[in-house]
């Protein structure tokens, strides 16, 4: 199934959405803000788009400007971050099977379904 982990606040994530809606496939809306991925778990995701964990973060985050830019972090490090402060995370981020996209511009969603 189709999976979509969205951001409601995000315009570029309800472009995704409408996109998914759209197609008339199936999906899973996962809101990460309010379930936050484990470390598990984004490992996982991570591993699934096929980046490094910090292709994931959004950088123009004031909480990134303010508490981890121009520090030498490890991946490990920029996951933790990601958990603790999931407004990090990149959106929308779509799984379909074994693949993953990070949905900017939203039309690359068309790509996976």
């Amino acid at each position: 199934m189709i999976k979509i982990y969205h951001n409601n606040r995000c315009s570029k994530s309800r472009c995704g959405l409408e996109i998914l809606e759209k197609s008339g496939k199936e999906f899973e809306i996962v809101k990460y803000l309010e379930n936050v991925p484990n470390t598990k778990e984004l490992k996982a995701l991570i591993e699934l788009l096929g980046i490094k964990p910090i292709e994931l973060v959004r950088k123009n985050e004031s909480i990134w400007k303010e508490s981890f830019k121009n520090k030498d972090l490890s991946d490990e490090d920029i996951i933790t971050a990601m958990v603790e402060n999931p407004k990090l995370i990149e959106r929308p981020i779509i799984i379909n099977g074994k693949k993953a996209i990070i949905g900017r511009p939203p039309e690359r969603i068309l790509d996976i379904i």
